[in-house]
């Protein structure tokens, strides 16, 4: 899985996603339940059942293990970066250049050769190559990535059909249910774990503002299986291993997976527009608990308490206020934000949801439209932004800019939260168009000095260095 994941709670993002969060409410132990709906595709679903015996000695691993390993493959990348100089270099005014090689996993999931991976597997490649299970080798290219998400989709050409793992429903998987790590960790190729699923919906880096969702495992996943399948007993792909959390850096008993239904949103929509439409609902809030329910005298020590209703969004459309706590979506459970994330998070932009919500003590019901997220996150400054909307230019008395909704990285340890954005270098950004536009003028390593505008209005500037 490659040095990229942090000891000690690894995780490349995730979450992405959308709904701003700042979480007012937090639980004692920092975990969440993802849940994420179906949507009609092109790629190929199966509907999980569980009528079969869960119990270790009536388990038989054989058949998904051979369903997958298969169409699980071997991903190398080579990479190339600056050396350090030597004097010589500096005397001649060389750039010196060295090569290095990662690796890890992908899972083939259309029979003409469309595989999915971590984009941290393939990130800043200069070359991809492909190894079958039957040892054939080809060169991959990259048709989209989704960091965020940590969701990268590369192609092989060939002419025979590939064996390929169709999709489960990971809204469907339960805590307890047997499931198998297929990848290849240290570069042993198909390698096979097995373990339950221990927990859904887990957000590792508390810090990010945006909620993370992964399912946890304890089937043993170590560094090579990044990319790999994580499937049920009947083979059925439910999760893209991507992390483990450990102070070695190898497995010491759990690892986690991106939910299949997240990467699944993520890939269709790769292949369909070349990007990812995100769709959002529209609050700001927090999970409640047991001791926060007392407080306030609520009756559900569960549910998503909403402190905030952005304006002209689905939620503010439907009528959502603030007070309100969501108990539900769709029929799926809403124990935290970060259920709520990763369940807007398999959405796009216009499909309709119905949220079960308490207001007064009283259950209702509210048909909710998913609306576009204007949020982007932009890796070279570290910031999740988005346009302003008529309401926060009148309040920061701005014609342009941008708002800061959240920060990763270097910045996260810094509550930037609503502050403005409003010139890089001298010039003015207009909105989050301009700033993408301006941005890829960046070159790698340049200095930039970020003009922001803080809630009370003053000018502060701020001195990053482009990645």
């Amino acid at each position: 899985m490659n040095s990229i994941l942090k000891t000690m709670g690894a995780a490349v993002l995730g979450g992405t996603i959308i709904l701003g969060s700042y979480k007012i409410f937090i639980e004692d132990s920092p975990e969440s339940q993802i849940q994420i709906g179906n949507t009609e595709s092109f790629l190929p679903v199966t509907p999980v059942s569980y009528e079969e015996n869960t119990s270790i000695a009536g388990v038989d691993f054989t058949e998904a293990a051979e369903k997958t390993v298969h169409a699980v493959v071997h991903v190398k990348n080579l990479t190339v970066s600056r050396g350090r100089p030597t004097m010589r270099d500096y005397m001649y005014g060389r750039v010196p250049q060295q090569q290095a090689i990662g690796t890890g996993s992908g899972v083939i999931i259309t029979k003409d050769g469309y595989i999915v991976t971590n984009n941290h597997v393939i990130a800043n490649s200069s070359a991809l190559e492909v190894t079958l299970n039957d040892n054939r080798t080809y060169k991959a290219t990259v048709v989209g990535t989704e960091p965020t998400s940590d969701i990268a989709l590369i192609k092989i050409e060939t002419d025979a059909d590939l064996p390929f793992v169709a999709f489960g429903d990971s809204d469907q998987v339960k805590i307890g249910e047997w499931v198998l790590a297929v990848g290849n960790p240290f570069n042993l190729t198909s390698t096979v774990t097995a373990g339950i699923i221990s927990a859904k919906g887990r957000d590792l880096d508390v810090r990010d503002s945006t909620p993370q969702s992964f399912i946890q495992t304890d089937a043993a996943v170590n560094p090579g299986n990044s990319g790999g399948a994580l499937v049920n007993t009947r083979g059925e792909l439910v999760g893209i291993n991507t992390a483990i959390q450990s102070p070695t850096g190898s497995y010491t008993g759990y690892s986690f997976a991106v939910p299949s239904n997240n990467a699944r949103k993520v890939i269709q929509d790769l292949m369909e527009f070349g990007f990812v439409q995100k769709g959002m609902l529209g609050i700001s809030g927090g999970q409640i608990n047991g001791k926060v329910a007392t407080e306030m005298g609520l009756s559900s020590s569960e549910g998503i308490y909403v402190s905030e209703v952005v304006t002209d969004s689905g939620a503010d459309m439907a009528g959502l206020r603030k007070g309100d706590i969501i108990t539900d979506i769709d029929g799926v459970r809403m124990k935290s934000f970060a259920d709520l994330t990763g369940y807007v998070g398999s959405k796009n932009p216009g499909d309709r949801v119905t949220a079960r919500i308490l207001r007064n003590g009283k259950e209702r019901d509210l048909e909710i439209e998913i609306t576009k997220n204007s949020t982007v996150t932009i890796p070279a400054l570290e910031m999740d932004l988005r346009d302003l909307n008529s309401d926060e230019k009148e309040e920061f008395q701005v014609n342009d800019g941008v708002r800061i909704v959240g920060t990763q990285g270097n910045l996260a340890r810094y509550d930037m939260t609503g502050y403005v954005l409003t010139k890089i270098n001298d010039r003015s950004v207009k909105n989050v168009e301009d700033l993408r536009s301006l941005m890829q003028k960046v070159t790698p390593n340049e200095s930039l000095i970020i003009e922001l505008k803080n809630a009370k209005g003053e000018t502060e500037r701020l001195r990053l260095i482009a990645d």
